[in-house]
């Protein structure tokens, strides 16, 4: 997560870009461009973002939470713009102040095919703190987990609470992505968050008693022991 009080030399590039108001090769721009180029990458206005890259707008603008182009368009699955502002080199690893990256938030939002362009571009997949992957198994996204797990994704990668994918996904109910996880055999099964759950327990936890079970199972076909801890659930 960045911290707000430093701010990315990309930040302060464009914020200086847009107070001096000057595109190459066209003279004084006009005010709003800034403000323009943030507008067309939410909405998706591709043909407005595209004239404005051609007459030298920075395919990194950010806004002032550190979201760029690229982020936001992929954060409201706006394909046509992101793929365009591929075209233009956009930086595609870049992330938020949230710690949020452009693939990130397509996973999150279950904008498959953002996600595909995105993957295809090159994404990183595996970095510090969350990760696609772990966004794809807390909302249950099973597709697109499978297409990061496919990508290379770290199965046991720890959240910033040391919560896994499986973790994540036993304790929202997600009985799909657990047992595709399941299926991997270097998953681990007995790794604990910053709680001190385990995937098992954090399912018990939430009333997910039917993901507990298959945890469980799995444990003892690997020779593993269950824990005889007892979760009280309210």
């Amino acid at each position: 997560m960045l911290n707000p009080d430093h701010l990315p030399h990309s930040i302060l590039r464009s914020l200086l870009a847009a107070s001096a108001c000057v595109l190459i090769g066209m003279g004084p721009a006009r005010a709003g461009s800034y403000e323009d180029a943030l507008s067309s990458a939410r909405l998706g206005d591709t043909s407005q973002l595209v004239g404005l890259l051609k007459r030298g707008i920075d395919p990194d603008t950010v806004d002032a939470q550190g979201n760029t182009l690229l982020i936001l368009a992929a954060r409201e699955g706006q394909l046509a713009t992101v793929e365009a502002l591929l075209k233009y080199r956009a930086s595609i690893g870049t992330r938020n102040q949230a710690g949020d990256s452009a693939l990130m938030l397509a996973v999150l939002a279950g904008h498959d095919k953002v996600a595909d362009a995105l993957m295809k571009a090159g994404a990183p997949i595996n970095q510090d703190g969350w990760t696609p992957l772990h966004y794809a198994a807390f909302e249950g996204r099973l597709a697109l987990l499978d297409k990061l797990l496919s990508a290379g994704a770290e199965v046991n990668a720890l959240a910033p609470n040391k919560s896994t994918a499986l973790m994540l996904a036993a304790r929202n109910g997600h009985i799909d992505v657990v047992r595709r996880l399941l299926k991997l055999p270097e998953v681990d099964l007995d790794l604990v968050n910053d709680a001190g759950l385990t995937a098992d327990n954090w399912a018990l936890q939430n009333s997910n008693s039917d993901i507990a079970d298959l945890i469980r199972s799995e444990r003892r076909r690997r020779g593993g022991k269950n824990p005889s801890i007892t979760i009280e659930i309210e």
